[in-house]
């Protein structure tokens, strides 16, 4: 019988992330209302006693898990880092479709970046170590790996991540239903208001 529930964290606003540009390897900070979304969500986290943090080095997801009060506890991944966009990192969606219409990361992947299955390869082995981890567990990444972890934990092709939105500073919680992997809860920004 698992009792296990993985709270994961989208990183707050950044520049790029608001501006709707890939946001992959560049190492790019919170904006200050990056850094107060953080801050309301750490709120919302007290009193939750986390077994296990684990974080993406990308400081844009560390700074998201510092605010929130967990640094003491992370454990930083680089199984965690955002997708690798390879040629079409810092653009927009909308200027991707001028040259390469119908575009999909989760279906097409990323030229000279990474592909839809070493992405799927790499969420699929951070989960396998998961497995053996029990209790409450903080992840903190980035919105597109993040959406594949999600599909991935419910045995989804990793093209359905195309379906599952995430905003900045999001807590969404992956947990189990009769043993059968579930989402309890997903994409919550009720606290961005707080």
């Amino acid at each position: 019988m698992t009792s296990k529930q993985i709270y994961l964290v989208r990183h707050g606003e950044t520049e790029w992330s608001k501006s709707g540009q890939h946001t992959g390897l560049t190492d790019i900070p919170l904006t200050e209302n990056g850094m107060d979304q953080a801050k309301h969500l750490g709120k919302r986290l007290q009193g939750i006693s986390f077994d296990h943090v684990f974080s993406s080095p990308l400081k844009r997801a560390y700074d998201t898990c510092c605010l929130c009060g967990l640094k003491s506890q992370a454990k930083i991944t680089n199984a965690l880092l955002e997708w690798n966009y390879g040629d079409y990192e810092g653009k927009k969606t909308s200027a991707i479709h001028q040259t390469n219409p119908g575009w999909n990361i989760f279906k097409h992947g990323a030229p000279n970046g990474e592909s839809t299955a070493e992405v799927a390869k790499r969420a699929d082995d951070f989960l396998n170590e998961l497995d053996a981890l029990d209790g409450v567990i903080a992840v903190f990444s980035s919105g597109h790996f993040s959406r594949a972890l999600a599909v991935r934990f419910l045995a989804f092709p990793i093209l359905e991540g195309r379906h599952f939105i995430l905003s900045t500073a999001s807590l969404s919680i992956l947990s189990y239903e009769h043993q059968v992997p579930a989402l309890q809860l997903w994409n919550d920004i009720s606290h961005h208001s707080q």
